[in-house]
């Protein structure tokens, strides 16, 4: 064998192993098989994609993703991903900030920032929203100082909570119901009474930064399997790699460094492997003997409380929404996304969602169903007159993990274990549980197989 990146000799088929094909396992491999290396990448389930896939609903037949997730302008990283792996057009990018709500009532307003720098283009479109009084409007004002601290790495680091954060920045209780409060839930999955200050406002430090376009919206115009889970894996295939559905795999660590993966019986020598598996996985990873340089890191996963997303979809025989997604302030069910043309439908398709959604977990299919139907027909006229066809619920129970203040801590991407690095959206990126902390850690993992050497850790 040639001697690979990173100074080691390769000792068998793979010069690095990952388990977990979510977006930070596949963008780990992407990035070392456009390096040189031939990977393996390694997922239990069925079908790749983690907690960001699409899959055939048992109940209804139907192809659904298993709950609507969202990017942003500011999401490099993911980017960075997608273009690697030529899925770049799999995704739909706004030109810039556009957010149309519906009120309680039904009323339409649009949050639309124009061409300006930032954070000058989110000042504008706030001043000119009506659906904000104007002393809520000029309160967001105030946000502009700490939000240029925060671009310089200046965050909160006390046990603030967002709400308690908001209030010290005197943001007005309409434009935290309709703006902050919404995207403070939707990019934490944590109610803003709970989580944590600080990876909120290193969100809002990436999304109105520098560049106008980094609050943008971007939307997956195809399900989410084939946006960036199958392209990710033929170009990893291309490249001399393997990626193995169904393959339960096991580390084998022996003398504090990684000697091997064991997946159906098969044992694959190996000496550098990323486990980009979430956090309520990786004592599995060990089957129950956990070395005892990894014993506090797992520990510290397990006792990481999780927290769900529920999401319901709608068929309808008809067209019931022009726009591509609309929030809904003031309801259970905080936004809803038409499917219809990801996934190749003519009549309506949306998916109905609702972050933080303790409350509501536990609550039967059919009442999940009827709640999100009666929501809808209450904020869209098309929909009242419209026959639902069908409606399925997706209960994603350990979407996201609690960043509420006194959490265990969230580890780095290099571990005691010589030749074991960890990926996946609960890795200490600095950001919340989202799609972009997965591409980056999943970067940041690969970067420590090809060097040895992970320095944001």
């Amino acid at each position: 064998m040639a001697e690979d990146l990173g100074g080691h000799l390769s000792t068998g088929m793979f010069d690095a192993a990952i388990i977990g094909a979510g977006f930070a396992g596949l963008a780990a491999g992407a990035k070392l098989a456009e390096a040189g290396a031939r990977v393996l990448v390694l997922d239990a389930r069925p079908q790749l994609g983690g907690r960001a896939t699409a899959f055939v609903d048992r109940h209804t037949g139907e192809l659904v993703d298993n709950g609507q997730h969202v990017l942003f302008g500011c999401y490099g990283e993911t980017l960075q991903f997608l273009r690697r792996i030529g899925a770049e057009d799999h995704v739909r990018i706004q030109p810039t900030l556009e957010v149309p709500f519906l009120d309680r009532a039904g009323c339409r307003s649009v949050l639309r920032c124009p061409p300006l720098p930032s954070p000058l283009h989110l000042l504008a479109g706030v001043l000119d929203w009506d659906a904000l009084p104007w002393r809520d409007r000029l309160s967001t004002l105030r946000l502009a100082g700490p939000l240029r601290r925060a671009r310089r790495g200046d965050v909160p680091v006390s046990r603030q909570t967002v709400s308690e954060w908001l209030t010290t920045n005197r943001q007005g209780a309409t434009v935290r119901e309709w703006l902050w409060e919404p995207l403070a839930v939707a990019a934490l999955n944590q109610s803003p009474d709970e989580a944590a200050a600080a990876p909120f406002v290193r969100v809002l430090a990436q999304m109105f930064g520098s560049d106008p376009s980094a609050a943008a919206i971007v939307l997956p115009n195809r399900p989410l399997h084939l946006m960036y889970a199958e392209p990710a894996r033929d170009f990893i295939t291309a490249r001399g790699g393997e990626v193995r559905t169904n393959a339960l795999a096991r580390l084998a660590v022996e003398g504090g460094r990684v000697t091997a993966v064991e997946v159906r019986g098969e044992r694959i020598a190996i000496d550098r492997a990323v486990a980009a598996v979430p956090w309520f996985a990786l004592r599995q990873l060990f089957a129950g003997n956990v070395p005892p340089r990894m014993q506090s890191i797992v520990a510290a996963a397990d006792a990481m409380v999780s927290k769900p997303i529920v999401t319901v979809n709608l068929w309808y025989d008809r067209q019931v929404m022009q726009d591509t997604f609309v929030g809904l302030p003031g309801r259970t069910m905080q936004w809803v996304f038409e499917k219809r043309v990801a996934f190749g439908e003519e009549t309506s398709h949306l998916s109905v969602v609702s972050s933080a959604a303790d409350a509501i977990a536990g609550t039967s299919a059919d009442d999940l169903v009827d709640l999100a139907a009666a929501e809808i027909a209450g904020a869209l006229p098309g929909a009242r007159h419209a026959r639902r066809l069908r409606g399925t619920v997706i209960r994603e129970k350990r979407a996201t993990f609690s960043l509420a203040p006194g959490q265990p801590p969230r580890p780095c991407t290099i571990t005691p274990i010589e030749g074991l690095a960890l990926a996946g959206d609960w890795i200490d990126t600095g950001l919340p549980g989202t799609i972009e902390s997965a591409a980056l850690s999943g970067h940041w993992a690969a970067q420590a197989v090809l060097t040895g050497v992970n320095d944001e850790c």
